[in-house]
């Protein structure tokens, strides 16, 4: 089966994803995420694109970001491919790919998907977690949604606004939601999602993207194709 064009659609969240070739860890101290915060933040900044999240683990980078283009989001990952794997390269004495061959991406709605999945992105189990503040090589953005450090490089979108009428407020109401584990359905919703670019989103807002990109938006029905089958919906409830 041929693979589907990804999606990337100006305007609108997007959730990435880029894994680690072969499975092998990245990241190997706090001086190699520096080195890739600070490349991502350089490239989200010279080609626009507002990013609302991100997470780091061994093996695999998560991002949640709105683009101003179509084409931004792949050359904002570009950008970070070529400037961080060539100082990884160099520093560590190693020689070839360091990322999967392509990133994988889907479209998000804001309403229903947006804090889902900022939770996805930031609640990587790894060392230095949103709610524990850190070194000054952050695992994520989640220390500082928790106001545990100030990035520069998040912008905030306004779902997050929506927690609370105050910093503190929205602070302290998401580490609330952080300290509660999500559901595994949930998060195996979203990975899938991520991994195959089916649209997080309810069928009016699918049908709305639709308009706009020539490509199937949600997995067919299983069983034998049918002309009349009707999409299925991915529907992912927040537990909170």
């Amino acid at each position: 089966m041929a693979r589907l064009a990804r999606l990337s659609i100006a305007g609108q969240v997007h959730l990435a994803v880029q894994r680690v070739h072969q499975g092998q860890p990245v990241f190997a101290d706090p001086a190699d995420r520096r080195t890739y915060w600070l490349c991502l933040g350089e490239a989200a900044a010279k080609l626009g694109v507002a990013l609302h999240g991100y997470g780091f683990s061994a093996t695999e980078v998560r991002l949640l970001a709105t683009p101003p283009d179509a084409q931004a989001l792949g050359r904002m990952v570009q950008f970070i491919g070529r400037r961080f794997v060539a100082g990884y390269n160099r520093r560590h004495r190693r020689r070839g790919a360091l990322w999967e061959g392509r990133f994988r991406a889907t479209i998000v709605e804001p309403v229903e998907f947006f804090l889902p999945c900022l939770r996805y992105v930031e609640g990587m189990d790894e060392p230095g977690s949103p709610c524990e503040g850190g070194d000054d090589a952050p695992w994520s953005s989640g220390e500082h949604h928790a106001g545990h450090r100030s990035d520069p490089f998040v912008t905030e979108h306004a779902q997050f606004w929506s927690l609370g009428n105050t910093p503190f407020e929205r602070e302290a109401a998401y580490r609330r939601a952080m300290q509660r584990p999500m559901a595994p359905s949930q998060a195996e919703g979203i990975a899938l999602a991520s991994l195959h670019g089916w649209v997080l989103g309810s069928e009016p807002f699918v049908k709305l993207l639709g308009a706009q990109v020539e490509r199937r938006l949600r997995p067919l029905p299983p069983g034998r194709p049918s002309l009349q089958a009707a999409p299925r919906s991915t529907k992912i409830s927040d537990p909170n």
